[in-house]
């Protein structure tokens, strides 16, 4: 099995969906975690949108790349989902074997009122969706 690290800011949202719908999708191929640079709290439109589809991530942990760093986790892919076109910087994971850069908005950005911003989370989640299940076609792990 690849064993998947998904890398955002806070870890409250975009890493948390990769996370999950990776473990979900790619079960028996992949193991996936998510950390950030900092802990935030999981963003309740997040947790809602995850919900719709079947996935109950409110109880997840919010965990920090530096406690995995320091713990001395292994991954083979360690992916960063921040968004680079609004100038977020994700952090290295030196133990990588692969880094990959998934560039996705943050959740926490999106305005309007709720409805605008549920449709905006429902688009990231359906975008990271769609990037997961390339991954898997294109890596099947025997």
């Amino acid at each position: 099995m690849l064993s998947v690290l998904f890398v955002c800011v806070q870890n409250s949202a975009r890493s948390q969906m990769a996370e999950a719908l990776l473990n979900e999708l790619g079960k028996g191929q992949f193991t996936a975690e998510s950390a950030g640079i900092s802990k935030g709290t999981l963003n309740p439109y997040v947790i809602k949108v995850m919900d719709e589809i079947g996935y109950d991530i409110s109880q997840n942990s919010v965990d920090s790349v530096f406690d995995f760093f320091k713990e001395n986790r292994q991954y083979d892919l360690v992916i960063k989902v921040c968004d680079e076109s609004a100038g977020q910087q994700c952090p290295v994971f030196p133990s990588a074997c692969l880094t990959l850069i998934w560039s996705f908005p943050d959740p926490a950005q999106l305005t309007g009122d709720e409805s605008e911003i549920i449709q905006g989370v429902r688009r990231i989640r359906d975008d990271i969706r769609v990037r997961i299940e390339e991954m898997i076609r294109v890596l099947k792990v025997s």
